[in-house]
């Protein structure tokens, strides 16, 4: 499907990345578009694709002049770090956000946290990016503009290109430093949206929770709120928790275009806009099955944590 669409895009990948001049000239059209199959059917240029595909290869970018898997390789790393700190994030703020909204029931402290929650959920990412930016690295400057580490200090090369466990792994402190830095402003944008769902999603499953009868009868027997709340009435509201953080990860993964675009995050947001700018097909085609796949993958292991979160799962 992702094949089919980006190629009936009302546009011309020999436009988009040849220049004027080389247009005028018949020999060099012509010439790239054998050099990229562009002169064959729809079809056959499918039947090509898919063949190389289940051969381990995902074709050549035309934008970089390097294969798809290589680029892709180069680029996920960045992508899932500024995932991943932006699901802590979230599921820190959220989980803890939905107990206290919870336990203080339609009190200030409740209204407060749903309005926080409610604003995650509403503010569209790419404007709630340029806010942040305008504060805390235009106007205060505590943070890096852009990027993801600065180039004229570090240099990484090699390690598993997730800068931050490669510095611990290194010890290299002042590079923890300078890519944490450049991490937390995209993680909290990015991790806003998905903190307001987590958080509207905990607190109604612990209402829920909080009014069942094991409830009633753990307070009854003397046992502090804390505990009614954390150790009985939590765990029995974590499953759908769990269902919204995963799709929560997996939609921030194939929908932080924007943001990375606005941050210059050299991760798979910035290569989808730019092959998607110059209809790069294979790098589209490649974007897409890898965000693919992370879903699938997400979803299973979401599966397999609903059987270790509640063992009734696993019995049945």
């Amino acid at each position: 499907m992702v094949f089919l669409i980006s190629h009936m895009v009302p546009s011309n990948p020999v436009a988009a990345n040849l220049s004027q001049t080389a247009l005028n000239d018949p020999e060099i059209v012509a010439a790239y578009e054998a050099k990229w199959g562009l002169d064959k059917p729809l079809y056959e240029q499918y039947i090509v694709y898919v063949s190389n595909m289940l051969h381990g290869d995902f074709g050549t970018s035309i934008r970089t002049g390097r294969p798809v898997l290589q680029d892709l390789m180069q680029y996920f790393p960045a992508t899932v770090e500024l995932s991943v700190f932006a699901m802590i994030i979230a599921i820190l703020l959220g989980v803890s956000f939905g107990i206290l909204s919870a336990i203080f029931q339609n009190k200030p402290a409740d209204q407060i946290l749903r309005a926080i929650s409610v604003s995650g959920v509403s503010l569209p990412s790419f404007w709630f990016a340029l806010l942040v930016m305008s504060v805390f690295c235009g106007k205060l400057k505590w943070f890096p503009s852009g990027g993801r580490i600065d180039p004229r200090v570090f240099n990484p090369t090699g390690g598993t290109g997730l800068y931050v466990i490669d510095a611990i792994s290194w010890g290299d402190w002042g590079m923890l430093a300078d890519s944490m830095a450049h991490l937390v402003l995209p993680a909290i944008v990015l991790g806003f949206f998905t903190m307001g769902l987590i958080t509207r999603q905990t607190r109604s499953n612990l209402l829920e929770a909080m009014s069942m009868d094991y409830i009633r009868t753990a307070r009854s027997k003397g046992m502090r709120e804390s505990r009614v709340v954390i150790a009985h009435a939590l765990n029995n509201a974590l499953i759908p928790v769990i269902t919204v953080s995963g799709m929560g990860f997996c939609n921030l993964l194939g929908g932080m275009v924007f943001v990375e675009k606005i941050f210059s995050w050299p991760g798979i947001g910035q290569y989808a806009y730019l092959s998607a700018t110059t209809l790069d097909f294979p790098a589209i085609c490649g974007v897409s099955l890898l965000i693919a796949v992370t879903y699938v993958v997400i979803n299973l292991l979401i599966d397999i944590l609903y059987g270790v979160i509640d063992p009734r799962i696993r019995y049945q």
